[in-house]
């Protein structure tokens, strides 16, 4: 079971809901140690002054913010507290928007709020609400003592609360050289584009995220557990082929997609097989008891 981040309230006019906060991620990283290959000993890293070259105690390290070149504004722990938004451990709605308003690029990272005690009829109230509506609730909210921009999803029987990042936390679009013309412009056919139509159709499916692993992440812990069995150096995994730089190319797109209608035909039959075929042994198991 997760542990609770912590309890507090959803609150939005006079309505006061009391929740609980927990991480919706699961994190699966792996975590690895620096160490010196010949005797597979850790490698410590030292805090150094870089004018002196000498260690420094950590009671002498302070933070500070660089503002002009080599300046530096020196902050004390006091700084910090002075400027901490206070931690009411609330979510507190400041307005309800359109859910299709807010640009994918915005979403960061999910909790789920779970309803506490009694607070289940004012939870499903606004779970409800918001379905209705399509709307989502926009908070401000203080997590591990940083405030955060949020927004209040419902998902199935729940409310999701997805954190926000603020718009100076992103870049604007125009500082990169993209594609702004129409179709003519680059040259884009009717038939190509109804081509492509075809094939985002073909390969259509229904969103199920347990069919997605992280495939990089399983290779290499079968390395990692294949060269711990052996006690010495496995196989080295296999290269990446090079990419080749195709930009100078002339690309027959026609050409690709209907090369990737005949493949997805192809896959598509595949995976149907596939799946019948369990069923069929399965029939037979029947049959024969």
């Amino acid at each position: 079971m997760a542990r609770p981040i912590w309890k507090g309230n959803i609150t939005f006019g006079l309505v006061n809901i009391p929740v609980t906060l927990y991480s919706a991620e699961k994190r699966n990283n792996l975590h690895f140690n620096l160490v010196d290959s010949r005797n597979r000993a850790r490698v410590r890293y030292e805090r150094v002054n870089e004018v002196t070259g000498e260690e420094v105690p950590w009671s002498e390290i302070v933070k500070a913010f660089e503002y002009d070149g080599d300046d530096y504004v020196l902050l004390t722990d006091e700084d910090f507290q002075k400027a901490a938004v206070e931690n009411s451990q609330a979510v507190e709605i400041e307005s309800f928007v359109d859910l299709e308003a807010i640009q994918y690029p915005y979403f960061d990272k999910p909790y789920y709020l779970v309803p506490g005690k009694k607070g289940e009829k004012g939870y499903v109230l606004l779970r409800e609400t918001l379905k209705r509506t399509g709307k989502v609730g926009i908070a401000k909210v203080v997590i591990r003592t940083r405030q955060h921009l949020a927004a209040l999803v419902p998902q199935g029987d729940g409310l999701v609360l997805d954190l926000l990042r603020f718009q100076q936390e992103l870049r604007d679009l125009d500082e990169f050289d993209l594609p702004t013309g129409g179709l003519k412009q680059y040259k884009v056919s009717d038939k190509e584009l109804k081509l492509a139509e075809q094939l985002v159709e073909a390969m259509s499916a229904e969103w199920d995220p347990a069919e997605y692993h992280d495939d990089y992440r399983d290779k290499l812990m079968a390395f990692i557990e294949k060269k711990a069995r052996s006690g010495k150096g496995a196989e080295p995994l296999e290269e990446e082929p090079e990419e080749k730089d195709e930009q100078a190319e002339v690309v027959d797109m026609m050409e690709l997609l209907q090369r990737s209608m005949k493949g997805g035909a192809k896959k598509e039959t595949a995976g149907k097989s596939a799946r019948k075929a369990p069923a069929k042994k399965a029939a037979r198991k029947r049959a024969a008891g």
